[in-house]
């Protein structure tokens, strides 16, 4: 009756702990606008550096190749995007989750007008390699200047 017991025990302990994948994080990106290095620039001259944070589920973040464009970060006075490219975060295939901070910098912005002074918004969105995007976090008003 004991070595029942025992196997029973042992059968039950070996049943019960079958490897369960535990995922957290879906397969689309997301990203959270962890903050920025300034409000107003001068226009040509200034230079904003905006701080993401990323979470990926399947880690597909990235790509291999520099034509990849999968960054998307549209000004509120044009009606179309910039495009960037960004470097794998984890190695293709892995299909971890991964989690992190990235840093890029806005260099360039002006005026459109010819006024002294221009308010503008950035939102930002990420796509990874299996076309999923990302929620999209927008910045605050940022002031352009007039040099």
């Amino acid at each position: 009756m004991k070595n029942v017991l025992i196997a029973a025990l042992l059968l039950f302990t070996v049943v019960a702990c079958k490897k369960v994948k535990i995922t957290r994080l879906g397969n689309a990106p997301v990203i959270t606008l962890v903050g920025l290095s300034d409000t107003s620039l001068v226009q040509f001259s200034g230079r904003i550096t905006v701080d993401l944070r990323y979470e990926d589920g399947d880690g597909d973040l990235g790509h291999p190749h520099p034509d990849s464009l999968l960054m998307e970060v549209r000004d509120s006075r044009l009606l179309a995007p910039d495009l960037y490219f960004i470097p794998p975060i984890a190695p293709e295939g892995a299909a971890v989750p991964v989690q992190g901070n990235f840093r890029f910098t806005l260099n360039g912005t002006f005026l459109f007008g010819n006024g002294t002074t221009e308010l503008t918004t950035y939102t930002i969105r990420l796509r990874d390699r299996a076309g999923n995007w990302s929620n999209t976090v927008a910045t605050p008003a940022i002031t352009i200047k007039r040099n």
